[in-house]
This record gives C-alpha cells, structure tokens and sequence, in this order.
C-alpha cells in the first residue's frame, strides 16, 4: 500500500480531500443507487462523497459535480436551528422520525452533507441531505448519479441477537467509520470472523475489495485484549512521521494503529495510548492545526467533548494494565461545547457541530478550540 507525500501531508478531518491534490477518478456507472441504509460520510478527490451502507454491506464514492466555490481556509459560517425539524419537513414526516447519522463537510463547497434514516427499525428510509451557508436544506438527490461501488465480503450476519438491553444487530456496525487517505479508502466496523474488529484499506478507484485486517487492543479500563469491539470512529494522521490511524473505541480506549500494517488477514496489536474513561461512546474525532501545533477534537456521548494534545502521540507507550479513571495522553474537556453528537471541519480556523438537547438539533459553526 502505497501513501504519497506521506511525511508531508497532515490529514484534518474533511479538509483530507484537498491534501493530496489528485484527479478524479471515472467512476463505473450511471443510474439510480439504491442505499439499505445511510451511515458515515467522508470526501475524496474533487468532490467525490464516499458513503458507507452498513446494512447494504458496502461503499458507494458518488460524484456531487461541485466546483469548489469558496476557500477551504475561510468559509461563511453553517448555522441552522433545529435542523432535525427542517430535514423532517422536507421529507414530509415529524422530527422524532429522523435520526442523522453522519456529518460531512464538502472540501469543494463547505456545504454540510448529513446521512439520515427517515424512520425507526428495519424499514427506516436512508437519505443524504445539504446545507448550505444560507441555511438551505436539499436533498442530495440518487436517483442519476455518477457512481461505483465496493461490497464488504465479510460483513457480519444481519439478524438480531440477544434480548432487552442487550438486543443487537451486529451488521449495524459493519461500517463505523471511513476516511480517503491519498487513493485509498480506509474503512472501521465488524467483519463475521472470529477477531471481529476490523480495519480495511481499499484503493480507490475501487476494484477487488480485501477481506481487511484483524485488530486487538488492550483495554486498561476492562483490563484484558479485545479483538470483539468495533472502532466506533478514527482519524488518520501523520505529524511528521510515518501514517498512523488513531481509533477511539466505546468506554474509551484511543489507540494508534500504523497504516503500513493494515494488510489483508493480518492481526495486528494496537497500541492504547489513552483512557479517557468508561461508560461512554466516543463518537467523532477530528484533527487540526492551531498556533503550530496539532491537537484531536473527539466528541462523546458521555463524557463531552475532548482536546487532545498530539505531543509525544507518535512515540508514546502503550498503556498494558488495568486502568482506573483515565490514563496516558493528555487531554482538556471543552466544558462549553455542550451535547455535540457530530463534528466537521469546515475550514483552517472553524469545526461545523451537530448539537442535540432536548429533542432539538441545530447545526452550528464554531471556532475550532
């Protein structure tokens, strides 16, 4: 696997798309695509959205045709109140019935590309909706797109199991998260093998999908190797040093994870190099520049949002034994950034937030921290 300009580029966020500097690849086909389901989003060269369909068990790159229209270094501002509420009036049904599960900004545009189910259960209705500065909402329509398609070879069975609190659908986590990375396509989730968690890179234009790699972390707080948990969501980095993946799992592990090793039908040991402490679901992580230095933005479900300091990240221990509270890389709890539940990087100095309270979600435009 290849990663051009790798000691050169530094991967942030959304802006990911524009490091690289490549051609749009041809895309195969030309029709209706059909989504069984609408997960994480991530850009790729020259205005490509990559969609992950966990149910569907596949990747979709689709060609939006945007040109770029404003600077990725300074952006008019995305402020939507109770978006929620506006994407389920044009869809036609009530705010309870949407739940937005992926945020993405266009590297071309600055528009605000949200994945949502329109509904709840089996029959929820995958949809792609934009926003723009403005503050208009459209439906990214799929009915005659340019796109291709990469179908998942070992996802998980999808049938639920279990019961009560611990009834689960396994195939909901075939796709976690995805992000390009200079023609490759790096893609989070379960397979059906027996270490479950798996990371696969796929070049991209895509053409034969690998089976992916098998990842085992220790996690401090449980005290014990995990190969069962999925990456619940990652960003790739390369400060000055070889490509790493540094992946946040549930309850809450952040581990490093050098992208010349994902291989396929290779395991491989992560390293764990903080515990930001258990009971929680990490949910977006991103990564940024501010006063010449690097920091991670991750939001949790539980725990809010974190800075997290990249100093001595690349070169850092593992942590091996059981952990109480937090432990490893240092990091500061932005206590004002209240109920973020997605995040996006909208330009050098900015980050787009989803924010849910109350039933409520308004898409806001934030100084990055």
């Amino acid at each position: 696997m290849q990663f051009k300009n790798a000691l050169a580029w530094v991967v942030v966020g959304a802006m990911a798309a524009t490091a690289v500097g490549a051609d749009v690849p041809k895309t195969e086909q030309r029709g209706k695509l059909e989504l069984k389901s609408a997960g994480p989003l991530a850009f790729g060269p020259k205005g490509v959205v990559f969609i992950g369909d966990p149910k569907g068990a596949a990747i979709y790159a689709v060609e939006t045709n945007e040109a770029a229209e404003t600077s990725s270094h300074s952006r008019p501002s995305v402020n939507v109140d109770g978006v929620n509420q506006k994407i389920a009036a044009l869809l036609g049904t009530k705010a309870d019935e949407i739940r937005i599960q992926g945020v993405a900004v266009s590297p071309a545009s600055g528009k605000v590309y949200i994945s949502v189910s329109r509904g709840r259960g089996p029959d929820a209705l995958p949809v792609i909706v934009r926003v723009d500065a403005t503050s208009k909402i459209d439906e990214f329509p799929l009915d005659n797109v340019t796109f291709s398609k990469a179908n998942i070879p070992n996802p998980p069975e999808d049938k639920e199991t279990g019961s009560g609190r611990r009834k689960r659908n396994n195939r909901n986590d075939a796709i976690t998260d995805l992000a390009y990375i200079d023609g490759t396509v790096v893609i989070a989730g379960l397979s059906n093998e027996d270490f479950a968690s798996n990371l696969r890179a796929i070049p991209y234009p895509f053409s034969e999908v690998n089976r992916g790699t098998s990842i085992e972390i220790f996690h401090g707080s449980h005290g014990r190797l995990e190969t069962r948990s999925p990456i619940r969501t990652f960003v790739p980095i390369a400060f000055g040093g070889d490509p790493q993946i540094i992946a946040a799992y549930t309850c809450t592990p952040l581990v490093r994870i050098p992208l010349s090793e994902l291989k396929p039908g290779v395991k491989v040991r992560g390293t764990t190099v903080a515990e930001l402490g258990n009971m929680n679901q990490p949910l977006k992580i991103i990564a940024y520049q501010k006063d010449g230095k690097n920091f991670l933005l991750l939001a949790n479900a539980a725990r809010g949002v974190m800075k997290i300091s990249t100093e001595g990240l690349l070169t850092r221990e593992g942590i091996t034994a059981p952990v109480r509270g937090t432990a490893g890389q240092p990091y500061e709890a932005i206590k004002e950034w209240k109920g973020v539940k997605q995040l996006g990087q909208l330009d050098d100095a900015n980050a787009v937030v989803l924010i849910e309270q109350g039933g409520k979600s308004d898409l806001r435009t934030l100084p990055l921290p």
